[in-house]
């Protein structure tokens, strides 16, 4: 048996018992959900410095109060979500909690918000590490966008090989980011220290002149861009499913180590900035250097420590677009489980992954990578506003939570008198968090609505009512298939159905078809459409009707059976639907109430190349007449196999035997 090419890329199917074993632990963790919130540590800063880099050195000096405000927000967030994931073990994401607490309109707000974000998030990750890459490397400027959809590509085999195995992929340029970054600012805060005034290895670009006064309009747009800094840091609540048991222990210390690692970098970066005089540059511009080119430059210089931990960087800014593909696909999960999104995102795929959405999220980020270039300056703006409105809405639905558990905890029984003070402590740092989320959030409204956060505005909207379209499909569908007076089986006599097996020649194939339509009835019409190759093409039939009666009609004969009938039919505009509709609805007119199948022969192809030396028109025809041949209309393939195969081949593919082995079922293990 060869090795398709789908294995060679993903991998052996996974059995759903091998579940546990591909869950995560804190150490795969913070690599698979942690890459968003480590990676903002880069471009948030850098998007912060960006808006203040018209004010010269008076900029340098409000990037330090700017990152003071955002810590602040990041710690309500790590209480609020590591409550979260307490109260919600499995599902802790802002689409559930909004549901559960404040209605399905509330979570599909939430749902869509999130959806969006993710999709940026994986477009701005793998942006900005190609930004770092550049930055290095500035002869590969000019291929940005073609290393970005490289990069996708990369990440999107990765995480259709199953989660963990992405998570351990990871884990080493994760690390060694987190080491390499780490080790440069405890450098550059030592000599800060020791020194007072640290003397940078390559000096950075001097600061542009002032051009601009640093206003408090100026200082929250600097706000609401240094605030993407903290998009990621829902992935674990989103992800607790992911865990491996106990879930919530697992979970927690993921957070832990993802929000005290964000925070400690980006007071880090803050600092140094300040401290060597660092400015952000135009990334469209050649001889761009990022903010972390220009720190861990100055700092050590660009020795062999400069380009492994630039590598890191990039690595890490590329990978962080991870966070997504493990959030996304199980937030789609959950919303096609409630029916608002097709339901083949809620299927895993062949290594227990949500294969469509990944599928689907690699589309959406490709698409905005094209839109924008693959330029993190023109991407940022539309980034945080997803981020928050799902932040508010789980902080808001968390609140509601500890609201009406309050109220069922308010009578005077000591019993009840502890948990009415622990919901009361629970509900004000989820309110706080819900503020605090929604003052940023309508800060980063009004200060990047006209940079591009208008395009979030409208298409959030227009996406929760593509969710709610989805369902009423679905509500539709429902309530066509489960009326109950059509439900019940119809137990009175039938007559048999009849058969039209459409045949273009007498062969193997179509004495297969007619030979399997004569198990299912005596009434057999082989249909032979003709003008079929257009009016160059000879007469035919002739040599057909000879062989019908030799192979067919004589034999039925001599056994004294009912002979299947053949009929021709041309075909002016050279298709076989037509014909074929034409014969049942012939049927339907001189023989009502028979039922009809049409059998149709399909030669079945054992390769690939032979597979593309076919028109397959027999899967096309099938597609028409399942459209438009009527209720009482039923179609069937029947195969010829050109390489004989066997249910025990396809099971062998589907389902090879490595692995641990199946509990006997007599074994008295319960499971």
């Amino acid at each position: 048996m060869g090795l398709s090419l789908s294995k060679l890329l993903i991998g052996r199917p996974v059995a759903n018992r091998e579940a546990e074993s591909h869950k995560l632990g804190v150490f795969e963790g913070v690599p698979a959900m942690g890459l968003d919130g480590l990676g903002s540590a880069s471009y948030g800063p850098e998007a912060a410095l960006t808006v203040l880099a018209g004010t010269g050195t008076a900029g340098l000096a409000a990037i330090g109060p700017i990152t003071w405000v955002i810590l602040a927000l990041l710690a309500i967030l790590w209480f609020s979500y590591w409550q979260t994931i307490a109260t919600y073990p499995n599902n802790g994401g802002s689409y559930f909690v909004a549901k559960e607490n404040l209605g399905i309109n509330a979570g599909l707000l939430a749902a869509a918000a999130l959806m969006i974000d993710y999709m940026l998030n994986v477009a701005v990750g793998i942006s900005a590490g190609i930004g770092a890459l550049t930055s290095a490397i500035p002869d590969l400027h000019a291929y940005t966008l073609s290393l970005c959809l490289g990069v996708l590509a990369v990440l999107t085999v990765a995480n259709l090989r199953g989660t963990r195995e992405s998570g351990l992929a990871w884990a080493l340029p994760t690390y060694t980011f987190i080491l390499g970054l780490g080790g440069t600012i405890a450098w550059g805060v030592a000599e800060f220290i020791l020194t007072g005034h640290p003397q940078p290895v390559i000096p950075p670009p001097p600061p542009a002149h002032a051009a601009e006064a640093v206003t408090l309009w100026l200082l929250l747009r600097a706000f609401a861009s240094g605030c993407t800094a903290m998009t990621g840091v829902e992935a674990v609540s989103n992800g607790v499913s992911a865990f491996r048991d106990p879930p919530v222990r697992h979970a927690h210390g993921t957070l832990s180590a993802i929000v005290i690692v964000l925070a400690l970098l980006l007071l880090g970066i803050a600092s140094l900035a300040r401290a060597y005089g660092i400015t952000a540059m135009d990334q469209t511009q050649d001889g761009y250097q990022s903010v972390l080119s220009q720190l861990v430059g100055a700092v050590y210089g660009r020795g062999w420590f400069y380009y492994v931990t630039i590598g890191s960087v990039l690595a890490v800014l590329c990978l962080s677009a991870n966070t997504s593909f493990v959030g996304f696909p199980r937030l789609c999960r959950l919303v096609a489980c409630d029916g608002f999104l097709p339901r083949g995102f809620a299927i895993p795929g062949r290594r227990l992954v949500y294969s469509v959405g990944v599928l689907f999220l690699t589309a959406g980020s490709g698409g905005l990578l094209l839109a924008f270039g693959g330029i993190t300056d023109r991407l940022i703006p539309l980034f945080a506003v997803g981020a928050f409105l799902s932040f508010t809405m789980s902080q808001a639905g968390m609140a509601a939570h500890w609201w009406q558990a309050n109220g069922r905890s308010t009578d005077d029984t000591p019993a009840r008198h502890a948990p009415a003070y622990a919901n009361r402590a629970k509900l004000a740092i989820n309110g706080s968090g819900a503020i605090a989320t929604g003052v940023a959030l309508a800060i980063i409204l009004v200060a990047k609505f006209t940079e591009g956060a208008w395009l979030t505005i409208i298409i959030i909207p227009c996406t929760l009512l593509l969710l709610k379209a989805i369902r009423r499909y679905y509500d539709e569908i429902d309530r066509q298939l489960l009326t109950g007076s059509q439900r019940m089986l119809d137990l009175s006599p039938q007559e048999p159905p009849v058969a039209l097996v459409p045949i273009k020649r007498w062969d193997r194939l179509s004495r297969n078809a007619v030979a399997y339509a004569r198990g299912l009835t005596p009434d057999i019409t082989a249909l032979h459409v003709t003008s079929l190759e257009g009016p160059d093409a000879g007469e035919e039939g002739s040599g057909l009707k000879q062989e019908w009666r030799e192979y067919v009609e004589e034999p039925a004969q001599r056994a004294g059976v009912t002979p299947p009938r053949l009929v021709s039919i041309p075909s002016p505009f050279r298709s076989v639907v037509a014909p074929l509709l034409k014969g049942i609805a012939y049927i339907e007119t001189h023989l009502p109430g028979r039922r009809v199948i049409v059998v149709l022969p399909e030669l079945v192809e054992g390769s690939w190349w032979g597979y593309l030396m076919h028109g397959h028109r027999e899967r096309r025809l099938r597609a028409k007449l399942l459209r438009y041949g009527g209720a009482d209309v039923a179609v069937m393939s029947v195969p010829w196999q050109l390489r004989p195969a066997t249910p025990r081949e396809g099971i062998a593919e589907e389902e090879p035997t490595t692995g641990p082995p199946v509990a006997d079922a007599g074994s008295g293990t319960g499971r």
